[in-house]
Formats: C-alpha cells, structure tokens, sequence
C-alpha cells in the first residue's frame, strides 16, 4: 500500500474517486460545496508533485443518463475551489475520455461524467419489477462480464489510483474497491479517507475517558450493532431522538403516540449497560405536540408543550428533546475528554423542534473548547452541525454516512479493503 505523502506523482495521471455527490437547487447550482472543499488538500498534493488528476465521481441515483445529474453542473463550483479550469468528459469512458486523459498535463484537471450512468459502476441490473428471476440472473451475469470491461476502460486512463471518498467506502462498486486491483503497487487513499480512519480509529480505539456517546435518529433497528459495540467502549451513552421512547416505554413509561419498536431488544440494552457499568442517560422531559401531521407537511406553527417523558399524553407525540433533558446531557457532556455524536435528538429541520439538536451541538462545541476531542458523523448530525454553523468548532467532522455507521459497526468496508490488500 503506497501513501499520498510518499507517493511520487510527477508527470503521473492519478485517477482519484472522490464523493462529489453535493446537493444542486431547481437551477442546478451547487449549494453545499462541503464535499468539494474536503478534497482541496488531496488535489493539491497532486499537483504539488507535477501528478494531473482524472476525477471520478457520482451525482445522485441516476437510472441512466439523465441531464439533471451531469456532473457538468458542478464545474462552476469546482473551478472556483481548485482555482484552474475544469476539462470535461461528456463520457467518463470512450475514446473521448481515452484522449483526454491520454493529452494531460501535469496541473491538469480531468472530470469524468457521472459514473452511475452505467449500471456497470454499481454492478446492479436495471430492470423493471416484472422481471422473472431467470431474466435476473442472466442480466446479473451480463452486467458482471460488462463490469470488468467497463473497470479495464477506468483504469487504462491512469498510471495510479486514488481513493479519497469515504462517503462511499462501504460500496463495492466498480469505482471505490474493483478498481483498485489494476493498480497493485500504485494505489493509495486520499487525505480524506486518511484523516477519517485516523479520527474514527482514535474515537472507538484509543479514547480518553470519560468517553461518552450521544446516539439520536428515530429507530433503534438502524443502529443497535452500533450500541452494543460503543456499550465496549463507553462510559456514558446518551440516547435521544425517537429511539428514546422505546427505552423509556421499556422502563414502563407512558409515550402517548411517540415512535416506538422493539421494547424487549431495548431491555437487553439497558441489562447489558448495567454488566457492563455504562451510564445510559436517556431525555426526561420532550416538546410534545398533537398536530404532527401538521408538522411532517412542513407547517412548524403548531401548539407545543414541554411533557414528561414517561406520562406523554396519549394524543401527543414527542419532537424534541426538552431543557431537563439538555441540563442533564450538559453535565456529562462537560466532563468527558472524548465525545461521539451521532443523530439528532429532534426533528430539527423544522424550527419548532430543533433547539434540543441545537443545545446539543453548542454543549459538545463548549466541550471541545475545554480540550474534548468530538467526533461529528452521521448524514443527519452532519447537516445540523452544518445548519448551525457550527462544524468549524468541534475536532473532527465526518463525510461519511452509511460508511461511517458500518466502520463503527467492525465491518470491514471494501473500499478500504481494496487499498490495503
């Protein structure tokens, strides 16, 4: 395995798969460059060492080739953050693309068009639901001889390989692991796949204590492989969110029509916690209301109330963690020197119900100034540090979503497997 900081680039074309899924308004305009700008030091580096780079990535879930997901829309947003034109492939293969690649320069910027135009780079049949398992299984092994044909195509347009999108580590597509394998002694990941292992790696391996974990999002089933190994590892584990209320009706709590799943499976949790001397701080008061149907169609003008936990109304249902709640989290919060955060603890894309998510963002930004290391990860607590404008102010902000989550889980992601084999 080969490193970025080592690695001589010079007059080397280096095709680099980065995670420029970025988000894009009604006229296709890039409104959170977040992703793009986390690549900048891995660019640089490149071009530091005379390398030109081919940049592959995807853009949305296309089925095919679709204008709304042409990465051209992003060129504005990427020539203004890496200072240089952008030269665009309307194809990410073909004898276009072999021709561009092949005239590079050192400096040069090379964009290929979306990946996921090809079925090839998921490796996933596109068939409507009427398909018989027989056509299944022969699309299946089509697509495979396709696939390889189509990472040949990729590869042949480099002299080495780049993986710096850990937003998409936990895929094995053509992209992020199968290609890896034509570049043997020439493969290594990005500054951002680095920097996330090393963050992750320092939170679940190496913490200073105390150690506490806020877990929040609405369903326990999404992360209980996540509890029980953070239960390992933790001194506090503070539980928000719509998962809360299947633990507090567990403990004979009244949660009126709040979201709730598994209360036996949120029994074996708090046993387990208990063996395993893990504090579990769960909310004690909620922001209630009676209208959330009002609320889930957009209109954040309904009547709240702040209830007890365990006596909701059986007509409410709770949104949001309440102010006993944020003064409980805050004290344990404060003490620990290392802090994960994952998943809101309301609903707080609507404004109504997100002080508890925006409580909680400025107690760990106040423990990190103490000299906490926080650890931000998650699509959710991601977009609501970034709403408050707060991500500059903890330690580490993570781009991974599903990656993230299964990293935590011990899984083995491939695109990481692939690089270190």
């Amino acid at each position: 395995m080969q490193s970025i900081d080592s690695y001589d680039f010079n007059r080397k074309r280096a095709i680099v798969r980065f995670d420029f899924n970025v988000p894009l308004n009604e006229k296709f305009e890039v409104t959170d460059d977040t992703r793009i700008r986390a690549a900048i030091p891995t660019i640089e580096k490149i071009f530091s060492g005379g390398g030109s780079i081919i940049a592959m990535t995807h853009l949305g879930r296309p089925k095919g080739v679709t204008e709304k997901y042409s990465l051209k829309h992003i060129i504005p947003t990427l020539e203004k953050l890496i200072g240089k034109k952008v030269i665009f492939a309307p194809d990410c293969v073909g004898e276009e693309a072999a021709e561009l690649s092949k005239n590079l320069k050192p400096g040069d910027f090379l964009l290929l068009e979306n990946l996921r135009f090809y079925a090839e780079e998921e490796g996933k049949p596109r068939l409507d639901d009427s398909a018989t398992q027989e056509e299944k299984d022969a699309a299946k092994k089509e697509l495979k001889v396709k696939q390889k044909d189509f990472v040949s195509k990729l590869a042949s347009l480099a002299d080495c390989y780049v993986n710096d999108a850990f937003g998409t580590a936990h895929r094995a597509h053509a992209s992020t692991a199968i290609i890896a394998a034509n570049f043997p002694n020439d493969k290594m990941f990005g500054y951002i796949m680095n920097s996330e292992l090393k963050a992750i790696d320092k939170v679940l391996d190496a913490p200073e204590r105390p150690f506490t974990a806020i877990l929040g999002g609405s369903k326990v089933s999404t992360k209980i492989t996540i509890i029980k190994r953070l239960l390992d590892r933790v001194d506090n584990l503070i539980l928000g969110g719509g998962m809360s209320f299947t633990f507090i009706k567990a403990l004979g709590g009244k949660i009126g029509l709040s979201i709730c799943e598994d209360v036996e499976l949120a029994k074996e949790i708090i046993r387990e916690a208990e063996a395993k001397n893990v504090k579990i701080y769960l909310p004690v008061d909620v922001v209630t209301t009676t209208q959330f149907d009002e609320v889930f169609k957009g209109n954040g003008s309904v009547e709240t109330k702040i209830s007890d936990i365990r006596n909701i109304p059986d007509d409410a249902q709770g949104l949001d963690a309440g102010p006993e709640s944020i003064k409980s989290w805050k004290e344990a919060l404060l003490k620990s020197k290392t802090i994960l955060w994952n998943g809101p603890v309301g609903v707080f894309e609507v404004d109504t119900f997100a002080a508890g998510t925006l409580n909680i963002a400025k107690i760990v930004v106040e423990a990190t100034s103490k000299g906490a290391y926080s650890l931000v990860g998650g699509g959710d607590s991601v977009a609501a540090i970034n709403k408050f404008n707060l991500a500059d102010k903890v330690s580490y902000v993570s781009t991974g979503g599903g990656a993230l989550l299964e990293y935590m889980e011990g899984l083995c992601l491939p695109g990481i497997k692939a690089i270190k084999e």
